[in-house]
């Protein structure tokens, strides 16, 4: 019994039980297999392919595609199938073999006699959720075949499902998740006919469907640049979301057939991606996974998919403990860091209260050249050796990294490991094998080669650097980022050059994975520019992702605010950077922003005063009262999801206990009514003011025992609570709050 690519580092076990799928005639029987919160119908016959019917209700009807939809060379498509990557010969000759059934895993296996294929589609649920992940393999049979595009899942009969059956046009929302560099998470969701989906009134002359689709498409090793890779579809009766597990290239569609909806989702193929891959008889190739979840509401479906990030992530303590990271690069050292300018940084960050120091970006440059094309340091096209400077440190990298330890933290490194500039002696070390090229030349981006990590050489410098780090510096947290996108692929034939960008993709992961089985206390931080490699692939490997590049402490509230969507907050590392000219409603402001994530401090701390530097150390001691809080909570959005320009913003952490609440003014009037998590408990007395002391008290801040409570803010705050929400008082147009409000008790029995 087959398992998806590893989310975690280790391949699961099935219990498996028998459960029947009987050969029918068209639709007259219908098979369910699942659990209490989600149950997968099944139908088959001997002249159709497998069919999925629907997640809890079997709403596609004569509009249900095979489970596993296949474009083969030579084979093509029929019908009214267009861009659209449905209505495949090989699918609908698609016939039912056999099947094995698990508590947790199901597999279908399928046989397409004209090709030989052997197909299997995989589906597993992640217990307790109504969430499911698919994946399919494709074998080849007695003869070569070219496979150019294989789905990972896909569903029909979304309409009826979401209570919109004849009325999909407008009354389905497609939610996306625009991603740019320095603005990521711009979530907005338009009916399906803004988004060019509309009903042409074809299928009353007996056509499929308009021949169109809504497509969402990344191509390359920054998997989301422009579009993150999830979203959801709305409807009046509930929400389906879904997300593409890859560190690369993947798509997504939603298109119409016969008056119903369907979704499609896939990693890498020929048309969007120039990816196929050449099966010998025997080969196996397996898809990426995708998952969806069901629920009656977005917060539900957004819950559904953060419960199964986490179950489905790789065991480490810092997804727990949460540690307070310092980062000498945003605002701060900007990718100059020299002993001089570190070691104060050093004692104001343990002043400050941070657990690990990291030296970012510079630390290997012993040129002190003059910026470079683009506004990037002089270094940019000379990395890869990554060996200390000796002009940067006369006394060497120990002498800062001792005094880090000193200081009662750890030692961090950045590191760029998959990229190697082209005037480094790297560049000239490695065959020409371990890069990725283009009909056999090197490919070139911004004055970087791109490695390939299926080479061994490729890994054994990595492995190499990696290892002499930690052991020579004792480092404990390395960043890892990854700067260009280097397109489709590389050379791979006989395959196309989207797959050897799969193939890297996949060993990319694998060699993550083994740095920490190596390193079993070393934390990973995921980076790309920022938020350009936010995927779950990534997400399950690494404790900590960057969340953002943005320099603008108004803008990255924005970003703080909308990211738990995408990212387990306990995961999402938001930069806080205060500065020693900012009032203390800014620095305040600053801080909050990070206070619902991870912590990533960052700023001229060294030069702030007494007073600046106690609103830091108290934000930072509130934090560690409720960090490790943050790993169970689901997140929602008081006020709505974030757009990028509102006055008033709110983020919301609900556990069984409590909820944790961040409110950010950007301008506008002074106070905002925000609709209220869960309601206070009664006696709760309205009209309450709060003002946050400049420091906390040592240990628990104090807190009132039936009421919210406002628990970090730089300034004056009024709470008030109203039948109608909680209204929120900043004076300062420019301020933050993080508030707790208690869930009610449950009655007792």
């Amino acid at each position: 019994m087959s398992t998806p690519p590893s989310s975690n580092g280790r391949r699961e076990q099935a219990r498996s039980r028998t459960l029947p799928i009987p050969r029918t005639e068209g639709f007259s029987m219908i098979d369910n297999w699942g659990h209490e919160a989600l149950t997968l119908h099944f139908a088959h016959g001997p002249d159709a392919p497998p069919r999925l019917l629907g997640l809890n209700t079997a709403s596609a009807g004569a509009a249900a595609l095979p489970l596993v939809e296949i474009e083969v060379t030579g084979h093509g498509r029929s019908g009214t199938s267009g861009k659209r990557h449905v209505d495949s010969l090989a699918s609908r000759r698609l016939r039912y073999e056999s099947h094995e059934a698990g508590e947790d895993l199901l597999t279908v296996r399928m046989r397409d006699q004209a090709t030989d294929l052997r197909v299997a589609a995989h589906y597993r649920l992640t217990p307790g959720l109504p969430v499911v992940t698919a994946w399919a393999e494709v074998t080849a049979g007695a003869r070569e075949v070219r496979i150019e595009q294989v789905t990972s899942f896909v569903l029909a009969g979304v309409a009826g499902a979401l209570g919109a059956a004849g009325r999909w046009e407008n009354d389905v929302l497609l939610w996306s998740g625009d991603n740019p560099w320095s603005g990521e998470y711009r979530w907005k969701g338009v009916p399906l006919g803004e988004a060019g989906l509309v009903d042409v009134g074809m299928t009353r002359f007996g056509q499929t469907g308009s021949k169109n689709r809504a497509a969402l498409t990344s191509s390359g090793a920054w998997p989301s640049s422009e579009k993150l890779p999830m979203g959801w579809l709305e409807g009046p009766a509930g929400v389906l979301a879904w997300q593409i597990e890859h560190n690369g290239s993947w798509h997504a569609e939603v298109a119409d057939r016969f008056d119903e909806l369907y979704l499609l989702l896939s990693g890498p193929g020929q048309r969007e991606h120039q990816w196929s891959v050449l099966l010998a008889p025997g080969d196996t190739f397996t898809t990426v996974a995708a998952t969806v979840a069901v629920a009656d509401e977005r917060e539900g479906a957004l819950a559904a998919l953060t419960g199964h990030r986490r179950a489905r992530r790789r065991p480490h303590p810092d997804s727990t403990e949460l540690p307070v990271v310092f980062n000498d690069f945003m605002n701060c050292l900007m990718g100059d860091p020299t002993t001089d300018k570190l070691l104060p940084l050093v004692r104001a960050a343990a002043t400050a209260g941070a657990e690990y120091f990291c030296v970012d970006a510079g630390w290997f440059d012993d040129e002190r050249g003059p910026d470079g094309v683009g506004g990037v340091p002089g270094w940019w096209d000379a990395i890869g050796e990554w060996r200390p400077a000796a002009s940067r440190f006369p006394g060497g990298l120990a002498e800062v990294t001792d005094a880090v330890k000193a200081a009662g933290m750890i030692p961090g490194l950045w590191l760029e490991p998959e990229v190697v500039g082209v005037r480094s002696p790297i560049a000239r070390m490695l065959p020409d094998e371990a890069f990725f090229r283009r009909d056999g030349v090197r490919i070139t981006e911004w004055g970087r080669h791109q490695l390939d990590l299926m080479h061994p050489a490729a890994l054994a410098h990595l492995d190499e650097t990696v290892d002499r780090l930690v052991r020579e510096y004792g480092i404990g947290y390395f960043k890892f980022d990854h700067n260009i996108d280097i397109g489709v692929g590389t050379d791979a034939a006989p395959h196309g050059p989207g797959h050897g960008l799969l193939a890297h993709n996949r060993a990319t992961l694998a060699w993550l994975e083994s740095v920490m089985e190596r390193h079993p206390g070393l934390v990973v931080e995921g980076c790309a520019a920022g938020g350009m490699r936010v995927d779950h692939a990534t997400l399950a490997r690494v404790p900590v992702q960057s969340l953002t590049d943005q320099q603008d402490e108004r803008l990255i509230a924005a970003v703080a605010a909308a990211a738990p969507a995408a990212v387990p907050p306990e995961q999402g590392a938001v930069w806080a950077y205060p500065q020693p000219g900012m009032t203390d409603a800014e620095i305040g402001f600053s801080m909050v922003s990070a206070l619902l994530g991870r912590v990533h401090l960052s700023g001229r701390i060294d030069l702030l005063d007494d007073r600046q530097i106690g609103l830091v150390s108290a934000a930072l001691d509130v934090y560690k009262t409720y960090r490790r809080e943050l790993a169970r909570a689901v997140p929602s959005w008081p006020l709505g999801l974030p757009g990028w320009r509102d006055d008033w913003l709110a983020l919301a952490l609900t556990t069984d206990e409590a909820t944790l609440m961040a409110v950010w003014r950007r301008g506008g009037p002074g106070d905002c009514l925000i609709p209220m998590p869960e309601r206070q408990p009664e006696g709760q007395t309205e009209g309450q003011t709060e003002r946050q002391p400049e420091r906390q008290p040592e240990g628990q801040p104090e807190r009132q025992a039936e009421g919210i409570h406002c628990l970090y803010a730089s300034v004056p705050v009024r709470l008030d609570p109203t039948p109608e929400g909680l209204r929120v008082g900043l004076a300062h147009p420019v301020s933050a709050v993080i508030v707790r409000i208690p869930r009610p008790s449950p009655p007792l029995s």
